[in-house]
């Protein structure tokens, strides 16, 4: 799964979980509509005929994973498909919103997600997932709104991810104070949680608290791989705090994962803030 899928609220059956890295076949899509178009043990069949919302709920899923593996036309055909069964399935609106917003269709990814929250006011994942649209929209303030009705919401699962992402929102906006609030938040629900690490270590970069900063960078570094971005992070806090073997490590590694990166660049220039 890419980082960015990693921060939307979409969920799978099992299958998709536990099958191979690739996409879904034609085969696993027919065997996902065979296993609910079967008599169950009461003898009644769920399928074509009586059940509307399974097969909805088969193709948003299928929808689901299609997209989180990029392939973005399939996953609009999927979630179509998913509403012609059902057109009040919330869940369906809310990858078609998402798919819309990848294909950089704002007014078709409003539309999708504003019909989900119309049938689903109080869904945590598709109060997430509009708060980011909203981010994305460069509506950074309106986006809180959501994140935070999300976050509230006690069978939320991931509420570090609404704060990381409400955090990133507010940085945007320029309201340090905020971001470095929800950064705190989401890193006390999960400490190692990526984007809240490296964006809070910026913040603590920027008003000199060092040794923070270093540790926070270091343990984002040591989790994800790391980036030209976080690379330059680190080594400058290095810089400032006078570890001159350590930064000339991270000029070391800079230079050989991003040589024709703005911040080795920068490197090579002398041009450390």
């Amino acid at each position: 799964m890419s980082f960015r899928y990693q921060w939307l609220g979409i969920v799978f059956l099992p299958v998709l979980l536990s099958g191979c890295a690739g996409s879904p076949t034609i085969a696993d899509s027919v065997a996902m509509e065979t296993a609910v178009s079967t008599a169950n043990e009461s003898g009644v069949i769920i399928g074509e005929v009586s059940a509307p919302r399974d097969r909805a709920r088969v193709h948003t899923e299928l929808a689901a994973a299609y997209y989180e593996r990029g392939n973005l036309g399939v996953a609009l055909e999927e979630s179509r498909i998913a509403i012609t069964a059902d057109s009040d399935y919330a869940l369906a609106y809310n990858i078609l919103g998402l798919v819309h917003l990848d294909l950089k269709e704002l007014p078709q990814a409003q539309q999708s997600f504003e019909r989900a929250l119309q049938l689903a006011p109080n869904d945590p994942d598709i109060n997430h997932n509009y708060g980011w649209f909203l981010c994305q929209s460069n509506r950074e303030e309106q986006s809180l709104r959501y994140f935070l009705t999300a976050i509230k919401n006690p069978l939320y699962r991931t509420p570090q991810k609404s704060y990381a992402l409400a955090g990133a929102c507010a940085q945007r906006k320029g309201n340090q104070s905020a971001a470095r609030d929800y950064f705190e938040r989401a890193l006390k629900l999960d400490p190692n949680l990526p984007l809240a690490l490296v964006n809070l270590a910026k913040i603590k970069y920027r008003v000199g608290e060092l040794v923070a900063a270093r540790d926070l960078v270091g343990r984002y570094n040591s989790i994800v791989e790391p980036t030209a971005e976080s690379l330059w992070l680190a080594l400058r806090i290095q810089r400032r705090l006078g570890e001159r073997s350590a930064e000339a490590r991270l000029a070391a590694e800079l230079g050989r994962r991003f040589p024709g990166s703005k911040e080795h660049e920068a490197l090579v220039g002398g041009r450390y803030e």
